[in-house]
C-alpha cells in the first residue's frame, strides 16, 4: 500500500491530531475554548484553522497546484499573522504533521517499505514551511500598511479639522 493511500485513511486521526497540537499553542483557555466551541460564527479563528489544515493535509496527499497551497497556507498563517506572533511561533504548526504522521503510522511505516515516500512527505511539509514564510511575511506586510493607511487617515483628518492640509505641514 502507498503512503499516500495510508495517509488518505488516517486522515480524520491525523488532522484531528494536527488540530488540537495547533490549538495547544495558544494560551489554555483560548485552546479550551477553541477545542469546544465548533461553530463557524462563534468560532472563526478554530473554523478557520480546521478548514486550512484539512486543505493543507489535502494539498499533500494529492499533487496540487501552487494557488490551492497557497490558499490553504493562507487560511491559518492569516490567523496566526494577526496575532502577532513570530515567524517561527506562526510556522512552527506545519512541522507537527512529521511527528504526527510518524506516530499514527508507525506500524505501517514498520510493516511496509515506506521510508522513500516518508521522505517525500518530509519534503513537500518543508517545502509548505518555505512557502507559509511568504505567506507570512506578505500578511505581515498587507497589517503594516493598513496601519499605516490608518495613521495617515488620523492625522488628515486632525489636519483637516484644524484647517490644514497634507501640504501645509
Amino acid at each position: 500500500m502507498k503512503l499516500a493511500d495510508l495517509l488518505t485513511q488516517k486522515k480524520s486521526q491525523i488532522v484531528a491530531r494536527w488540530i488540537n497540537l495547533l490549538y495547544d499553542s495558544y494560551p489554555p483557555e483560548t485552546a479550551i475554548f477553541l477545542k469546544k466551541e465548533k461553530d463557524k460564527f462563534d468560532n472563526p479563528i478554530g473554523y478557520g484553522i480546521s478548514r486550512g489544515l484539512n486543505g493543507l493535509f489535502e494539498t499533500l496527499v494529492q499533487e496540487m497546484e501552487r494557488e490551492q497551497i497557497l490558499a490553504a497556507l493562507d487560511e491559518v498563517i492569516r490567523i496566526r499573522a494577526l496575532q502577532d506572533c513570530s515567524p517561527s511561533q506562526a510556522l512552527a504548526f506545519i512541522f507537527l504533521l512529521k511527528n504526527i504522521v510518524r506516530e499514527e503510522l508507525a506500524e505501517e511505516l514498520e510493516q511496509q517499505n515506506l521510508m522513500e515516500e516518508l521522505q517525500e512527505l518530509d519534503a513537500r511539509i518543508d517545502g509548505l514551511s518555505l512557502l507559509g514564510f511568504d505567506v507570512y511575511t506578505r500578511r505581515r506586510e498587507k497589517l503594516q500598511d493598513m496601519r499605516i493607511n490608518e495613521v495617515k487617515n488620523r492625522v488628515s483628518g486632525f489636519l483637516r479639522k484644524s484647517g490644514m492640509s497634507m501640504n501645509d505641514i
